[in-house]
């Protein structure tokens, strides 16, 4: 079958780049974390003491980062690296999803990272997810999911996530974390995260990861048919 771009948009601990990573795998297409970019941008400005309020200091730093995808056959799933190092556990800590929505809401930034995602979705056969992928990164993409879930189950599965990493953190700060994450990203003006008009909409509260998975592989399978006849 002819391959496909699936956009997975929606807020964060909702189980996207979790249900992305399965699909892509199952398909045999390219996962690309869009989050993960805007994470390494992120650590780059807050290692280098980038001035985010100084277009050219943004510009020149923006000049300087390489963000790339390396798939780790031990873990089975693919990893970020930012200037050929591997930052993949740096950037799921907390300090840095606590300055991912600002540092995202840059207009130069924005447009940097969606030329890149551009490219890397330009031959199809991609699952990207992320926050504006199917309203503005490929807003002609086959399929469009957009994740949502009750804000209890988002912090605690995020608690899981950090805990997995050997971070405690507590249920409220996750919580105040993830309200302040998608207040900003909603209302920033680049972009914002919205729900795509032909967006089929998912809420993963009360379901488990493969059903999440079941659910987006049977509207790509119809999409993929449909796009073949």
């Amino acid at each position: 079958m002819r391959k496909i771009v699936i956009a997975i948009d929606g807020y964060s601990a909702c189980g996207k780049s979790s249900t992305a990573k399965e699909v892509a795998s199952q398909l045999g297409y390219s996962y690309i974390d869009s989050g993960a970019m805007y994470r390494a941008v992120t650590l780059y400005f807050h290692e280098n003491y980038v001035t985010v309020d100084n277009p050219k200091d943004v510009s020149n730093a923006l000049d300087k980062i390489n963000i790339s995808f390396v798939f780790n056959e031990r873990k089975a799933s693919s990893e970020t690296y930012l200037n050929g190092l591997n930052v993949e556990e740096e950037i799921r800590k907390m300090y840095i999803s606590n300055q991912v929505s600002k540092i995202s809401a840059i207009s130069e930034v924005r447009k940097s990272m969606v030329s890149q995602q551009r490219k890397l979705g330009k031959k199809k056969g991609v699952v990207m997810d992320g926050r504006d992928i199917g309203s503005n990164v490929f807003p002609d993409a086959e399929l469009k999911v957009f994740m949502n879930a009750g804000l209890e189950i988002r912090a605690e599965r995020r608690q899981k996530e950090l805990l997995e990493k050997d971070q405690l953190v507590p249920i409220p700060e996750i919580e105040e974390n993830l309200l302040a994450r998608d207040k900003m990203d909603s209302e920033r003006k680049e972009n914002p995260l919205v729900i795509p008009d032909d967006a089929y909409i998912l809420d993963t509260s009360e379901l488990t990861l493969p059903e999440q998975v079941e659910y987006v592989l049977q509207l790509a399978t119809e999409k993929m048919i449909k796009h073949d006849s």
